[in-house]
């Protein structure tokens, strides 16, 4: 059984992790057949994962700097950013890495088309999802994942509206400042609330045995 749970407020990220990574080891050590997925938003924070280079960037604003075990390069949350944190148990469910990848950017995509945005796959170069503008493709939304014993997490960040500003003092997943963009940047009148439910309501479209 999957339980979704949507977080109220700013998630501290450490502690977010931390909790994640708990439920993780339950999922691989127990027979507990529960799975989790989160909805939330962090506090500002930027991420080093398993694939970046540098280590101390000297950033503009004082935010908070932490190295994960997600793979891929830097990314940034804060407010404005929904992030999906999946804790899924693959092996199990007899699915593949990249099904699994599949299975999210197919059930965002629905989703988003529901609200009148089409999204764009990009296979061959950053996986993830990107919104065509006057100005070429541009990243909206971001997928980090770790893989251990069997199991799924970490997850999908999706930029409603978040500070640009800083999302731009690094290079999110190795692309240059000018391939990201929010669905606020790019005038998508999107309700937030009914982006959400419409997840929500894909994802147990997609996993079967999903609680909310």
């Amino acid at each position: 059984m999957v339980l979704i749970k949507q977080l109220k407020g700013y998630q501290d990220y450490l502690s977010t992790i931390k909790a994640m990574e708990e439920n993780v080891e339950k999922i691989k050590n127990s027979n507990d057949k529960t799975e989790y997925i989160w909805i939330l938003e962090h506090y500002e924070v930027f991420t080093a994962g398993s694939s970046s280079y540098t280590k101390n960037p000297e950033f503009i604003k004082k935010i908070p700097v932490f190295t994960t075990n997600r793979g891929g390069q830097w990314t940034y949350h804060g407010p404005g950013q929904l992030v999906i944190y999946f804790m899924i148990n693959i092996k199990k469910r007899k699915i593949g890495l990249i099904e699994f990848i599949n299975k999210l950017e197919i059930l965002l995509i629905k989703s988003f088309e529901k609200q009148g945005v089409k999204l764009y796959q990009k296979k061959e170069k950053n996986r993830g999802l990107w919104i065509k503008t006057n100005q070429g493709m541009k990243k909206v939304i971001f997928i980090g994942l770790r893989y251990s014993g069997g199991v799924i997490f970490h997850g999908v960040s999706i930029n409603f509206e978040p500070d640009l500003e800083n999302f731009r003092l690094i290079t999110p997943c190795g692309l240059s400042t000018l391939e990201i963009s929010s669905f606020e940047e790019q005038d998508e009148n999107i309700s937030y609330s009914n982006t959400v439910k419409e997840i929500k309501n894909q994802i147990t479209l997609t996993f079967q045995n999903t609680l909310i």
